[in-house]
């Protein structure tokens, strides 16, 4: 989420299209020291430390460093130009072109915003990181509206990677000015779920996910009040699709009935052999995905949730609350492996060196499955 609201001084900056409510901080996150960091490391080195547009890189104000004073609008400005003057000479340089398409941002100059992230989108076309950036930039140029391309773009992205943070974000936010809370709620929690633990980017997905709850809360109310025309007021946009279960919940938090169509409950455990390699507040990943395998099919999690080493052994209930999108969640598998992941890193990902557990494939509806983390990933 490297979206960016320029300097209140900056004659380029695009008027709000509606008042900050909490859960557009999410979106307007602003780049600041650590963009600034990221180019010195790029123009000494040639490679940036991070330009992936993570959360973590863009809304991390202690990346900085703690007490280091904050650059000048001045210094990011020269620091920009000896970029763009760098890449005259390296055109193939899709890197730099994000980083400069995102300093642009920053700075408020949002046309030529575009015109790098278009440069980085026709480099990596399939890129869900490049999609999901080209789509912030032309966002922030028509004045933060995300409908038409920007949408579009966004979609390409989560079809091609659909843990992309940025994606996600996005997606919520677009969610949100159309009046849908729950599908906001939906996708902030995602990102919530998948974002660095204890992060700021976390803490924003969270509150902008219970801002958004509260709005269809308030909109399912007034379906049920007379309109000004002595009528039912109608449903809000996209409400009418919402499935009438509880609202997801917050990554991590302790499930209560009702829950959403079929489950598989059980527990997780961990080999007390491994009990030496990891510390309590590390990060618990427990997942189902379908059963089913060979070519073309999905390793995607149908449901997933978020637990910390310190709750071990946990109880866990996975059901259609907890999938990744509309239709991809157990209700559209028979059988699935009930799998659980310990990540030093946070990361829903896996990664070398993190520690698994895996079932045998059990039928959607079971109680009772036992997962035991006993191996670690090479």
């Amino acid at each position: 989420m490297a979206a960016a609201a320029a300097p209140p001084d900056s004659a380029a900056s695009p008027p709000p299209a509606a008042p900050v409510r909490a859960g557009r901080k999410l979106w307007m996150v602003t780049l600041g020291a650590t963009l600034a960091m990221a180019l010195s490391g790029y123009l000494l080195t040639g490679r940036p430390d991070s330009i992936d547009g993570s959360p973590s890189m863009a809304a991390a104000p202690h990346s900085a460093g703690e007490g280091q004073p904050q650059p000048s609008p001045e210094q990011i400005a020269e620091m920009v130009q000896r970029l763009a003057d760098r890449l005259k000479d390296r055109p193939e340089d899709a890197e730099g072109w994000t980083m400069l398409s995102r300093s642009y941002l920053v700075l408020g100059r949002l046309e030529e915003a575009a015109q790098a992230s278009e440069r980085v989108l026709k480099l990596t076309p399939n890129d869900a990181q490049a999609l999901a950036d080209h789509a912030d930039v032309l966002a922030m140029r028509a004045g933060r509206v995300l409908d038409g391309e920007p949408m579009k773009l966004i979609e390409r992205a989560l079809k091609l990677d659909p843990d992309n943070l940025k994606a996600l974000a996005l997606a919520g936010a677009a969610a949100f000015d159309r009046g849908d809370g729950n599908e906001a709620a939906r996708l902030w929690d995602r990102v919530a779920l998948l974002g660095p633990p204890g992060s700021p980017v976390v803490q924003q997905a969270r509150e902008g996910a219970a801002e958004a709850r509260k709005m269809a809360a308030e909109r399912a109310g007034a379906t049920g009040r007379a309109g000004p025309t002595g009528g039912t007021a109608a449903p809000a946009p996209g409400q009418a699709q919402a499935p009438a279960a509880a609202p997801a919940q917050a990554p991590g938090a302790t499930q209560k009935a009702p829950v959403a169509g079929p489950t598989v409950r059980g527990t997780v455990t961990l080999s007390a052999a491994l009990k030496a390699q990891v510390r309590p507040e590390d990060t618990v990943f427990i997942f189902a995905r379908n059963a089913e395998s060979g070519p073309g099919a999905s390793r995607m999690p149908l449901a997933i949730v978020r637990k910390q080493v310190k709750d071990l052994p946990a109880s866990f209930t996975l059901d259609d609350s907890l999938a990744m999108g509309p239709g991809m969640g157990l209700s559209s598998a028979q059988q699935v492996v009930v799998g659980a992941r310990i990540s030093r890193s946070g990361q829903a990902m896996p990664q070398p060196g993190d520690l698994e557990g895996l079932s045998a494939p059990v039928a959607v509806g079971s109680q009772g499955v036992v997962v035991e983390i006993s191996r670690a990933l090479p």
